[in-house]
């Protein structure tokens, strides 16, 4: 692919922090593009539609029920399936929306926020289906003086839509059993995603029943419209922005392996060539699903901070190896295509509420670390942490240093074991005294993430200046 020469960055210099003033004369009309700023107020405002949406979903079930259908034998029993029925399958499109990654959600919360809260609300959409299938069941049995396991024959067999429906109450409780941590724990990252998937399936499968079977639509064609806009509406959003904004992205940039860089002990910067690449508007900090076609691993998308920011015709993530997917990146051969989803994260300047900045590193943290440094504007006085077991660990030093000296701030290595070299409120503070006039930005993996949050917050660091970024499934 032929690049203007003024624009282009040589591969040798990628990475590198430091311009001679001719090469800054020279990129200087090939300007990034900024990405949007986080609005919070669309977030509230999309919050309080959701809410009034639960209010008049559980409001349409009682509408729907009569005085004498409740009094009648089963009644009150299929009144509360009914009512879980509509609550449960309501909340299980709000989880799927939660991470179909829309962009103005997605800026605010970023993906630690949003699976935060998909991981609040997922017990109970299905605590409410479990419970609709139960009421339901007790409920028709009631009604017809038969016994509950009869009931459940007829229900499967011959009412239109139930068989599906039972699949799909069976493919939830399946997603709902591998979520729980110890098991998620013992999974593969692809066996777990893959498994997750089948959620949509469950509620292409789930729809019919609800439209054909439930009291609050038959006879009301107004309320069927209403609810099957939702359903589409949900599906629309995830096709757009899970699956087709990313195919989109990927062919207009056209990204491909240029190089793969070894950086330390199990670590490896794979360098991303592509087309228009000032055009990404991507902040320091963020991550893409990174999908690299080949025979093997085109099916996987998997989460890696860029390590640096674009440079075109260059893109860099640094990656360490610690499974089968990130192994098989430093056996990448040049001209590989990749495709992406994102970029992703609400760990930027962005979020940043004070004048300066507390930027800490875990291990591999240290790559979002680094283009989130690069981000900082010039005059910022960054102190920067870098924590790591052995000195060899500590991956882009040399570049973080520049980075730092470039903007007037510190740079403290921690190298040691935990026993050894401790991280602990005493030390923070003789390393920052200015700590309360600081935001926090803390990277690595999910352990040392959670402590260091925890020590700032025992600090009385204002929780609005602390931002986190946990590597974990």
């Amino acid at each position: 692919m032929a690049v203007n020469e003024q624009r282009a960055t040589r591969l040798e210099d990628y990475g590198r922090t430091s311009r001679s003033p001719s090469e800054t004369r020279k990129t200087r009309h090939a300007a990034r593009t900024e990405p949007a700023p986080p609005r919070p107020a669309l977030v509230k405002a999309a919050l309080v539609v959701v809410g009034v949406g639960l209010g008049a979903t559980v409001a349409q079930t009682f509408t729907a029920e009569t005085a004498s259908q409740f009094s009648a034998a089963g009644g009150a029993a299929i009144f509360a399936g009914n009512l879980t029925g509509l609550a449960g399958t309501y909340l299980a499109l709000v989880m799927v929306l939660l991470v179909s990654r829309i962009p103005f959600v997605e800026r605010v919360l970023g993906q630690d926020g949003l699976l935060r809260w998909h991981r609040s609300i997922a017990p109970w959409p299905l605590s409410l289906l479990i419970a609709h299938a139960l009421f339901i069941t007790v409920g028709y049995a009631q009604a017809a003086r038969s016994g509950i396991w009869h009931q459940v024959g007829v229900l499967v067999t011959q009412y239109p839509y139930m068989l599906l429906a039972t699949i799909a109450l069976g493919l939830m409780c399946l997603i709902g059993i591998v979520s729980v941590r110890a098991v998620r724990r013992r999974l593969r990252r692809e066996t777990w995603w893959l498994i997750h998937l089948y959620m949509y399936l469950a509620l292409a499968l789930s729809f019919a029943h609800v439209i054909a079977l439930g009291p609050s639509f038959v006879g009301h064609p107004l309320t069927q419209v209403l609810w099957s806009a939702a359903w589409l509406g949900t599906a629309g959003l995830v096709i757009c922005y899970r699956f087709g904004l990313p195919v989109v992205r990927s062919f207009r940039h056209r990204l491909h392996v240029v190089e793969v860089r070894k950086e330390g002990p199990d670590v490896a910067s794979i360098i991303i060539g592509g087309r228009d690449l000032d055009r990404l508007a991507v902040s320091g900090g963020q991550f893409f699903c990174w999908r690299f076609l080949t025979r093997n691993m085109w099916w996987q998308a998997h989460p890696y901070s860029i390590s640096a920011l674009p440079r075109a015709p260059y893109l860099r993530l640094t990656v360490k190896r610690v499974g089968d997917h990130s192994a098989a990146l430093a056996r990448l051969k040049p001209g590989t295509p990749v495709a992406v989803e994102g970029p992703y994260g609400a760990f930027t300047k962005h979020a940043q509420r004070q004048p300066r900045a507390l930027l800490v590193a875990g291990g591999i943290g240290v790559t979002a670390l680094r283009s989130l440094l690069e981000d900082l504007p010039r005059a910022s006085a960054p102190v920067v942490i870098l924590r790591a077991t052995r000195e060899e660990d500590l991956v882009l030093r040399d570049e973080i240093g520049e980075l730092v000296k470039q903007r007037r701030g510190r740079l403290h290595e921690l190298v040691g074991s935990r026993d050894r070299v401790r991280l602990d409120e005493r030390l923070l503070l003789r390393l920052v005294p200015d700590l309360h006039k600081r935001d926090l930005f803390v990277c690595g993996p999910e352990g040392f993430v959670t402590e260091l949050v925890a020590m700032a917050k025992n600090l009385r660091v204002p929780d609005e200046c602390i931002h986190h970024e946990a590597f974990a499934l």
